[in-house]
């Protein structure tokens, strides 16, 4: 059983990702005892999932190791993953929250050695790559998971495999007796940092992303670049395996607009700027992007990213909505049809690939919560009073960047810290 001690001076934060962490960690280091909730096997959220940062360019594992290391390093924190919210009750100041713990049938004694794993044959969709690749039913969740410790597929569970799995390792730690577990965690305050999910592409008929093999979406586009991705780092087109040196990035797809999400996620313009320079340092000036946008918001200090892409030669720029995706047979490229309104000249413009900017919507409907909190007409959790000690952190607020996310993040750890705070001393 999972021994977890929590009052109601304690922090629960819902949500392990880069605002997760960061309002975990911010609230831990002003004394308080915080409960990190991740139901994933592994924190980093979608962070951990993308290939570079902007305007740095660097890579996630930077930040990621820094945090990772502030959580070894902190004694007030104490991390939960597999564990999902089932319920929560109460007031400020005395919160009852039901986690749900899923087996990992792995314990902490795990050395990452991997013994356990070359066991394994059996394979599943690997969600960490967006099912665009295979991982073993045995297996860690990617090369940076926090905390470093194998997973074992609740599917194989009971069969031979699983048995085999349990004999390779030398250290003791496979548990196939582990079983669901639920915990009622007394909290002061509640923090949401829930994150976000890509919009389904599925649902954006005319772009044929259900039916084109060389239509993907930008979340996609970033693990095809990175080198633990489907495709160890070569971007190359799923339809068959081919160099994609012509690419084309479609704008707000599925944003902005009344029949999918009318808000704007903003960080969608700056994703594709940034792609384009993943075509560059795949294939110099050999790759090729082309851009089609309504308009580009690129605010402030992002807006010198913006002019660098608009002087490259290699990346193109068409003012348009795109109206409809269809497929060359003889090429599997798709061809892109609409309007440039720059001179309102139609076009029909092939590429070897097509990334979809989708946007982002809340990875939580908050709007069916058991205990009352403020949402807006997105799904986001809005900052008000009648919250009482529930709040939002990153993006389970409004569709933020990773900078102002983590920003956000500070801050409802300060508002979480003040609310224990008064009932520490009413």
């Amino acid at each position: 059983m999972t021994d977890v001690v929590a009052t109601n001076q304690t922090i629960i934060v819902v949500g392990g990702g880069i605002s997760g962490m960061t309002a975990a960690l911010e609230a831990t280091e002003t004394g308080k005892q915080v409960i990190l909730l991740e139901k994933r096997p592994y924190l980093g959220g979608r962070v951990s999932q993308l290939y570079k940062y902007f305007p740095k360019m660097c890579h996630p594992t930077c930040g990621q190791e820094i945090n990772q290391r502030r959580i070894k390093m902190n004694q007030n924190l104490t991390v939960l993953t597999q564990a999902e919210v089932a319920n929560i009750s109460g007031n400020t100041g005395d919160y009852t929250v039901s986690v749900t713990l899923t087996p990992r049938y792995v314990n902490n004694h795990c050395t990452a050695c991997g013994e356990c794993a070359k066991a394994a044959t059996t394979e599943f969709d690997d969600e960490f790559n967006y099912n665009m690749g295979k991982r073993k039913g045995v297996y860690l969740p990617n090369a940076m998971a926090f905390p470093q410790h194998y997973v074992i597929d609740q599917r194989l569970i009971g069969t031979a495999e699983a048995d085999a799995a349990k004999a390779a390792c030398k250290y003791g730690a496979i548990d196939l007796d582990q079983q669901v577990e639920t915990l009622d965690l007394k909290a002061g305050a509640v923090i949401f940092a829930t994150g976000w999910k890509p919009y389904d592409a599925n649902k954006i008929q005319p772009y044929g992303y259900d039916r084109f093999a060389n239509v993907i979406t930008n979340v996609e586009f970033e693990r095809l670049m990175d080198p633990h991705g489907p495709t160890g780092g070569k971007l190359l087109r799923p339809s068959d395996g081919k160099e994609a040196k012509n690419v084309a990035f479609i704008q707000c797809a599925g944003s902005r607009d009344k029949n999918h999400l009318a808000h704007c996620s903003r960080i969608c313009c700056m994703a594709s700027l940034k792609q384009t320079n993943y075509v560059q340092e795949k294939f110099g000036d050999d790759g090729k992007s082309t851009i089609y946008y309504i308009d580009m918001r690129a605010i402030d200090r992002f807006d010198d990213f913006y002019q660098k892409v608009q002087d490259n030669p290699n990346v193109s720029f068409i003012k348009s909505k795109v109206a409809k995706v269809e497929e060359d047979k003889a090429s599997g490229n798709p061809v892109l049809h609409g309007v440039d309104t720059e001179g309102y000249k139609r076009y029909a413009n092939q590429h070897d690939l097509v990334v979809l900017a989708t946007g982002m919507e809340p990875s939580v409907d908050f709007k069916g919560f058991p205990v009352k909190i403020m949402v807006n007409d997105e799904g986001f959790i809005e900052q008000d009073d009648s919250n009482g000690g529930i709040f939002a952190a990153g993006v389970a607020s409004d569709a933020l960047d990773v900078n102002r996310a983590v920003q956000h993040a500070t801050a409802a750890a300060l508002r979480a810290v003040q609310v224990v705070n008064q009932v520490a001393g009413a």
